[in-house]
C-alpha cells in the first residue's frame, strides 16, 4: 500500500485548450483509442437516490450526440430508478496508461425511442435476449433462475428478431461541467475545468 510512482507522460498548457470541451473530450477519447488503452470507452456513472444516497457503477460510452454522452441500460434499474428522482450524475474517465483523467457533471434524459430502436438492432442476438430475461438490479433466487429466463426468450423469440423491451434504452448526459486532469510530476497535476453558465463556457486552472 506504499507503492508509489510520479506521473511523467504529459502536460496541460491552457492556452493550448480549445474553448469548447466537447473538442477537448473528442480528442482525448481518439487519443486514447490511438493508445490502445484498454476499455477506454468505460466510465463511471454516479446517480443520487431520493435518501441523498450516491452510486457507482461502470458503463460504457456508445456515442456522443448533439453534445451528450449516450450508454444504455435497464430503466428499471438501480441507476434508472435514481435517475427519475435526480437528473443530476456524474461520469468519470480513467486512463492509468495516459495518466488522465476526464470528470463531467450534467444533467441526463433518456435518447429518442428511435435511437434506442436502431442501437438494440445493432447488438448481438445473445445480448438483445440478455436485455429481456435480466431483470436488472432485482433480487433473484439464484443463478438457475436467470439462465431459465435465457431460455424463456430464446424460445420465445425462435425464428424472429428480437424486439427491445420498453424498460431498456439509452441515457444522454448533458453536461455542464468539466474538468481534464493531467497527472505530472510531484503531485502537482494539471486540471483545467469548464462550466457552462448562460449557455457559454468559460474555463480555469485548478490548483492540485
Amino acid at each position: 500500500m506504499k507503492e508509489r510512482f510520479d506521473f511523467v507522460k504529459g502536460q496541460l498548457k491552457m492556452h493550448e485548450t480549445p474553448k469548447d470541451p466537447g473538442v477537448m473530450l473528442d480528442a482525448w477519447l481518439q487519443n486514447a483509442q490511438a493508445n490502445s488503452v484498454s476499455e477506454y470507452q468505460a466510465m463511471v456513472v454516479a446517480t443520487v437516490d431520493n435518501k441523498h444516497q450516491v452510486s457507482t457503477r461502470v458503463v460504457y460510452l456508445r456515442d456522443i450526440i448533439a453534445d451528450g454522452l449516450v450508454f444504455y441500460t435497464n430503466f428499471n434499474s438501480r441507476k434508472g430508478l435514481d435517475i427519475k428522482k435526480n437528473s443530476e450524475v456524474a461520469i468519470n474517465f480513467f486512463w492509468k496508461e495516459l495518466e488522465q483523467q476526464i470528470r463531467i457533471q450534467g444533467t441526463i434524459k433518456m435518447v429518442n425511442p428511435d435511437v434506442s430502436d436502431a442501437y438494440f438492432r445493432e447488438r448481438p442476438r445473445e445480448s438483445q435476449i440478455g436485455a429481456w430475461a435480466s431483470d436488472q438490479s432485482k433480487q433473484i433466487p439464484n443463478r438457475a433462475y436467470l439462465e431459465q429466463q435465457l431460455i424463456r426468450y430464446q424460445n420465445e423469440f425462435d425464428g424472429g428478431p428480437v424486439p427491445r423491451p420498453e424498460h431498456w434504452g439509452g441515457y444522454k448526459v448533458i453536461p455542464h461541467y468539466f474538468e481534464f486532469w493531467q497527472g505530472r510530476k510531484n503531485r502537482l497535476h494539471d486540471r483545467i475545468c469548464y462550466s457552462k453558465k448562460n449557455g457559454l463556457w468559460s474555463k480555469s486552472r485548478l490548483a492540485p
